[in-house]
């Protein structure tokens, strides 16, 4: 699964917060080369190092490699270990931080959702100084997303953004069935052998549960219930969909205005075609300038992007309640349209991204980012531009004492940590 769908933001993210909680200083990590993807793309060819480290000068101490003298001074290789899921700062301060004082270097392994959801709040507005700050895409990526939306814009607008997650692997992973008889099921299984520690599961259990993501003809019977008519232009953010144009007819029947970035920059897009993650981070730029943002489950991309746009102003996100909905799509043969539709909007309350969504203690913090954003409006200032703009929400941090502790940030792959005085101590994830 590629890096910018699967959250390496998340990772990287937690990573600077677990450098914290020790007081290291870290060194920018490799991500996945090894994923269903097979993309060698690295963190420099997808975010830009170098803005990375000076937005995150006064709270991190990073550094694009392990220094030689570090390496020179080490009697052993680095100690690899991998810490438990949603460990909390004190299973860090009691577990690792002795063994890297020991060994300098640490490598933690398998890092995502390895630090607890509940933090302090300092902690909490770290977290979003380096999601919403310190993590941009390199140039050519931001250029490429920026110009697609400008194509878009040329045509209408406003528009909508659907992240589509529904590649083979990932209904594989679900468990979930689509009707495709016994070929969905010979292929989809197959897939799903390359995790052996996933458990076997009924996938009517599972589209019950609402586990299932909603198929592109399911999504654009949402969208229409909800009101969208035949005119909306979309923008299809996703990669290989599973059964190809057959499966995708029913949405572009409900909106003929349907665009994706290959119908959109085909030749500006060929530099790109041969690493998934780079093509996931375009997309993301697009969803994220988008006038509505959906997404057909409920996976990382789409809680991270969930919680950017709450933290910029409450842009609108929908995103599915498919434990309702399934029912709904289940008896849409038994009602007229108007009835189908009135209950798609009422099962959708608490699920179009409005501002009394976002409380204290609720769901995944990356979606909703309450430390890090105003109860009212104030001047947030545009790191690129400079220039103040007015939000109704910004971020809280924005005048909070200066005195920080230096930390560092992790991904997919190996992360670096050096103490701040003699750095000597180095964790990797």
């Amino acid at each position: 699964m590629d890096v910018v769908k699967e959250a390496p933001i998340m990772l990287i993210t937690d990573a600077v917060v677990v450098a914290r909680i020790l007081n290291a200083t870290l060194v920018v990590p490799e991500l996945d080369h090894h994923s269903f993807w097979k993309d060698d793309s690295d963190f420099f060819h997808i975010f830009d190092v170098d803005w990375f480290i000076s937005t995150l000068l006064k709270d991190v101490a990073i550094v694009k490699r392990v220094p030689d003298k570090v390496m020179r001074s080490m009697e052993k290789p680095p100690y690899t270990m991998r810490v438990p899921r949603k460990s909390t700062p004190d299973y860090y301060l009691d577990q690792v931080l002795p063994i890297l004082f020991r060994r300098k270097v640490v490598q933690l392994t398998k890092f995502d959702y390895r630090l607890a959801n509940n933090l302090d709040e300092d902690l909490q507005k770290l977290r979003c100084r380096v999601n919403y700050h310190a993590l941009r895409f390199t140039k050519p990526i931001r250029e490429l997303g920026q110009r697609l939306v400008m194509k878009i814009r040329s045509m209408a607008n406003r528009f909508i953004a659907v992240h589509l997650r529904f590649e083979p692997d990932m209904l594989a992973f679900s468990g979930c069935y689509y009707g495709g008889g016994e070929k969905e099921r010979y292929e989809l299984g197959e897939i799903r052998k390359r995790w052996t520690t996933l458990p076997d599961l009924s996938p009517e259990g599972e589209r019950k549960r609402g586990k299932c993501p909603l198929t592109p003809h399911e999504v654009g019977l949402m969208l229409r219930a909800l009101g969208f008519g035949n005119d909306t232009y979309l923008y299809i953010a996703s990669g290989e969909i599973y059964g190809g144009e057959e499966t995708l007819r029913p949405l572009r029947e409900l909106f003929p205005n349907f665009y994706t970035k290959e119908m959109l920059a085909s030749e500006e897009l060929k530099p790109f075609l041969p690493f998934s993650s780079r093509l996931a981070a375009v997309d993301y730029i697009v969803c994220d300038e988008s006038d509505v943002f959906v997404t057909n489950n409920n996976g990382n991309m789409a809680k991270i992007l969930a919680g950017r746009r709450r933290y910029v102003g409450h842009k609108r996100t929908i995103r599915p309640n498919a434990k309702k909905l399934n029912a709904l799509f289940m008896s849409r043969d038994t009602m007229s349209w108007n009835t189908f539709s009135r209950k798609v909007i009422s099962c959708q309350k608490g699920f179009m991204g409005e501002p009394e969504e976002m409380k204290p203690g609720r769901g995944d913090y990356y979606e909703f980012p309450y430390s890090c954003v105003c109860k009212k409006p104030f001047k947030y200032f545009n790191n690129e531009s400079s220039t103040a703009r007015d939000h109704d929400l910004g971020y809280a941090g924005e005048n909070e004492d200066d005195r920080r502790e230096n930390i560092g940030i992790g991904g997919d792959g190996p992360i670096s940590l050096l103490t701040e005085t003699e750095e000597e101590d180095i964790l990797l994830d």
